[in-house]
């Protein structure tokens, strides 16, 4: 038994709207990496806590993401949703006017909302998509990186006009917006109890099964990678000599790529194995740091680079959760459990390069452990591209309920 929206009674801009949900998932993160050098200056924060403080929104991630599935089931994924709207908005207001203490409550606070999002919007994508699931993960990956690009680049110019705080809090108007313009769409879409006989047959808990274990894997890695650069990119170009505002914008290139190399990669995506989209997502992260490295003069060459890798391996991971999943259910604890672990992982990874700095005095350990994440994810992603989909979503097609 599973909870189902009748799609086909809502308009087809209502059913778009999942896209501009998508647009409001990482700009209350993103806005913060450009601004830590700021923050950390007025309030006191060593490099190791500024890494904390962009891995706490990962943690709720971790924690969250598993518990999305009950009350999706009770209360229907459109207005689960709707709630973490009303969270997000208020989080990311609260980090800006409580002080220091509201920098971390708010940012726990925001982050929660975000992990429902994380784990609700692919289930959407894919239930109301169901017939082109690629191509579609690829629009819903690409405002999400518009909208963490788009943050990034206008942290440091509105901080200039409004204090860090206020540019951080800015974010809570769009927000806003969207939950209005969701009231809709979670009001009409009352869930329907309906069954199919696809999820009506027991079936293994994706915790017991080696293809949700590799393609969590996959999403941990490239998440860490990915925030680890969004984290601390514009702070080691920084070191480096690079104005703020300039670091800004080349952490908004970083990202922003991504759109083009999320929307291609559909193309590798084939029937029978994902190998080579899997693969050709990871390797640029591996050429991207190495250029950083032995290359730091020409950064915004190798942020290019590694950008196009972060855009195509989200696209490649979302994708996986939705070819793997088991109908609507399945796909959310799928999502779950790889968000999570996933997560968890990614939280540590600004944490840890924030201390290497600290203790070794330049970023050069950091970003070799980024390098070798990079590496260990190519050979993860031969893996996971590896196990077939079900006959169902090889044809592109889910059975009625999905």
């Amino acid at each position: 038994m599973i909870e189902r929206v009748r799609v086909g009674a809502l308009a087809p801009v209502m059913v778009a709207l999942v896209f501009l949900v998508a647009l409001n998932l990482r700009p209350a993160l993103t806005s913060v990496g450009p601004l830590l050098p700021r923050i950390g200056g007025e309030t006191g924060l060593s490099e190791g806590a500024q890494g904390l403080l962009g891995a706490l929104p990962l943690l709720a991630f971790a924690v969250i993401s598993p518990l999305v599935q009950h009350p999706a089931r009770r209360f229907g994924v459109e207005r689960t949703l709707l709630a973490a709207l009303v969270v997000l908005a208020v989080g990311t207001a609260l980090r800006s006017v409580l002080g220091d203490a509201g920098l971390w409550i708010g940012t726990a606070v925001a982050g929660s909302a975000i992990a429902v999002g994380n784990v609700l919007v692919p289930t959407i994508v894919k239930r109301d998509y169901r017939d082109h699931v690629s191509m579609a993960t690829g629009v819903y990956s690409a405002c999400i990186t518009v909208g963490a690009s788009i943050a990034s680049a206008v942290a440091v110019p509105l901080s200039h006009a409004v204090g860090w705080r206020g540019a951080l809090a800015f974010w809570a108007i769009p927000a806003l917006v969207v939950t209005v313009l969701w009231l809709p769409r979670a009001w009409t879409g009352r869930p329907v109890v309906e069954s199919t006989s696809d999820e009506s047959r027991p079936s293994a808990s994706v915790w017991r099964q080696s293809a949700a274990w590799l393609v969590t894997a996959f999403m941990g890695l490239q998440s860490t990678t990915f925030y680890v650069m969004v984290t601390w990119l514009p702070t080691v170009e920084m070191s480096s000599g690079v104005p703020a505002a300039q670091a800004g914008v080349h952490l908004f290139v970083y990202q922003i790529v991504g759109v083009a190399s999320g929307l291609a990669i559909p193309r590798l995506v084939r029937a029978d194995s994902q190998v080579a989209a899997a693969v050709t997502a990871s390797v640029p992260m591996v050429v991207g740091v190495a250029g950083l490295l032995l290359l730091p003069s020409w950064s915004i060459v190798w942020a290019v680079v590694a950008g196009l890798g972060t855009g195509a391996s989200l696209v490649v991971a979302l994708t996986l959760i939705s070819l793997r999943g088991r109908g609507q259910q399945g796909t959310t604890q799928l999502s779950g459990m790889a968000q999570s672990l996933g997560y968890l992982l990614a939280a540590l990874g600004p944490v840890l390069a924030g201390l290497l700095a600290e203790h070794t005095g330049s970023w050069t350990a950091s970003l070799t452990l980024v390098g070798v994440l990079a590496v260990v994810q190519v050979v993860v992603a031969v893996a996971a591209g590896r196990v077939s989909p079900r006959p169902a979503a090889v044809r592109g097609k889910f059975p009625a309920g999905r």
